[in-house]
């Protein structure tokens, strides 16, 4: 057997001395509002950040996403990477008083894919295991039908609910096809009101007033560190002006995503403290490598350059990565070469930053067939990233510069990933967060080839097909040892860099504005768990 947790993993939780238990209360304004309290209903940025208060993972992830304990102290796999087994923390209480046990999560696995009317299921979480079941109340058991070494990532990012305050007080039995002996399952209604919003986070559930505050008390019967704050409020605060002034006048202790163009003025402000940290979102072009013709390309008879390596390699040598970042994201970024950062698995330390060469750009252009350029068309939304539609202006001027003469595109978010679905972009710019898996998240989403059967490449709206990276891809999803999974991330993101598969920009650096006298830990998800908002040091 091979133990995949540490003493010093377990130490992860607990290692912090807990600060003294403080009666106040700490406000923060979110740009986004959860679309509900339920754990389960919604995978969504707010709704997962805000489940972390109340609702626990079997394990999670610390501020760099890497894995640590949580519900379950440790683990273990079996030689063949088949079978999982995770010991359950003894003595940890829900909300309600009740022990938390194996039945809870068998119940919440049975839940997940038979949420009523949840817009973006979390059932992919619990896809790979082909059984769960529980030898006794503090064990789960794991079997899935090839070795997966993603399931703890998966594990990671779903809260634990309790049977009983759902109504069910009985056994469980897990089974992929449906759970014996229950019939029906509560709606997000009955998380929302407080009726099933039973946890075992460090907060418990006090109100939910959609469009205006989400409330909670600290739990005092928290097997962790007690949390700092009495009582926490989330404000959904949606536009950034009114944000950054609900801090400035005192009616929140904290906010998130404070725009880069104010962030000098709160920086210079006595009474403001700015916290920044790096992120795992990376900011790419995806090339449409499969339409003949591809929309939005004129003066190539036809043609679709993005199916030329050349054409894709000029482009990222006309591109000035590190101005981006300086001038129009004010720093609040890091030029990327690859899809994560290098403080997560999977990333090729030989893998160097590109120098922009506007020379070689239009020799590669001249060499392909295009020594007059061409006319191109880039999507991108305008909403939806850190100054989106700029840094799309700024790769626009520099394309033309190199001889493709370019037109932004810019929209809503809604309207622009509805188009990007139906393949409407010859060239796009988009994000994506990477989880805790590292180079595998990016890796199987965005340029792995289309295959729902495999669940891969499910956002390669690019429609890049590369037999030889599937192949390594593949490989590293069935290898659980973690030198030799993390040995063939390094291999397939070498594969994307040198074929130019996929075009990352740069990783947002995120910032958090708080009153004077408070820090907290930036998170690589860039979510904010107010757990972790202090005094500072």
């Amino acid at each position: 057997m091979k133990n995949l947790s540490t003493a010093a993993v377990a130490l992860a939780l607990g290692s912090v001395v807990a600060l003294p238990a403080a009666a106040q209360t700490l406000t923060a304004g979110f740009a986004s509002e959860p679309s509900s309290v339920d754990p389960l209903y919604h995978n969504l940025g707010p709704n997962n950040a805000t489940r972390k208060h109340m609702f626990e993972a079997l394990v999670g992830e610390d501020e760099n996403l890497g894995i640590v304990p949580m519900l379950a102290e440790s683990w273990t796999t079996s030689d063949d990477g088949l079978t999982w087994t995770f010991k359950l923390r003894e003595g940890v209480k829900f909300h309600d008083g009740g022990d938390f046990t194996s039945r809870d999560f068998l119940y919440t696995a049975c839940r997940i894919p038979n949420v009523p009317n949840s817009p973006s299921s979390m059932a992919g979480f619990i896809k790979s295991a082909q059984t769960i079941t529980a030898p006794d109340a503090m064990t789960i058991e794991v079997t899935t039908a090839a070795p997966y070494p993603l399931l703890l990532t998966d594990f990671a990012s779903f809260g634990v609910v309790s049977a009983s305050a759902n109504g069910h007080d009985g056994p469980v039995e897990y089974l992929a096809e449906g759970c014996p002996g229950i019939d029906g399952y509560l709606d997000s209604n009955a998380y929302n009101d407080g009726t099933a919003a039973i946890g075992t986070g460090p907060y418990k559930f006090v109100e939910y007033v959609p469009g205006e505050r989400i409330a909670m008390e600290r739990f005092d019967g928290y097997w962790g560190d007690a949390p700092h704050w009495q009582s926490i409020v989330i404000r959904p605060i949606t536009n950034d002006g009114a944000r950054v002034a609900a801090l400035l006048a005192g009616d929140v202790d904290v906010i998130e995503k404070p725009p880069v163009q104010d962030l000098e003025r709160l920086r210079a402000d006595e009474n403001i403290n700015v916290v920044q940290g790096a992120s795992s979102r990376v900011i790419y072009l995806h090339f449409d490598h499969a339409g003949d013709p591809t929309p939005g390309v004129e003066g190539t008879d036809g043609k679709n350059p993005m199916q030329d390596v050349r054409v894709r390699r000029a482009i990222s040598l006309a591109i000035d990565r590190g101005l981006i970042v300086d001038r129009i994201m004010g720093g609040l970024a890091v030029p990327a070469r690859q899809l994560v950062p290098d403080f997560m698995r999977g990333t090729d330390p030989e893998i160097a930053l590109e120098t922009p060469d506007l020379d070689e750009a239009k020799r590669l252009l001249a060499e392909a067939g295009y020594p007059d350029g061409f006319k191109l068309v880039l999507g991108t939304p305008n909403d939806r990233y850190i100054n989106d539609a700029k840094i799309a202006q700024a790769v626009a001027q520099m394309l033309t510069r190199a001889g493709i003469e370019t037109e932004v595109d810019a929209m809503t978010a809604s309207v622009f990933f509805s188009r990007r679905n139906n393949y409407e972009f010859s060239l796009y710019l988009a994000g994506w967060g990477a989880s805790g898996a590292g180079m595998a998240s990016p890796l199987r989403a965005l340029v792995a080839s289309q295959n729902k059967d495999k669940g891969l490449g499910g956002t390669n709206r690019g429609r890049y097909s590369n037999p030889d990276l599937d192949a390594v891809i593949e490989e590293a999803l069935a290898t659980v040892e973690p030198e030799a999974h993390d040995a063939l991330l390094r291999k397939a993101s070498r594969i994307v860099v040198d074929d130019v598969g996929i075009l990352p920009l740069h990783f947002e650096v995120t910032p958090w504005a708080l009153r004077a006298g408070l820090t907290m830990d930036a998170r690589a998800d860039q979510h904010t768990v107010l757990t972790s908002v202090r005094p500072g040091e």
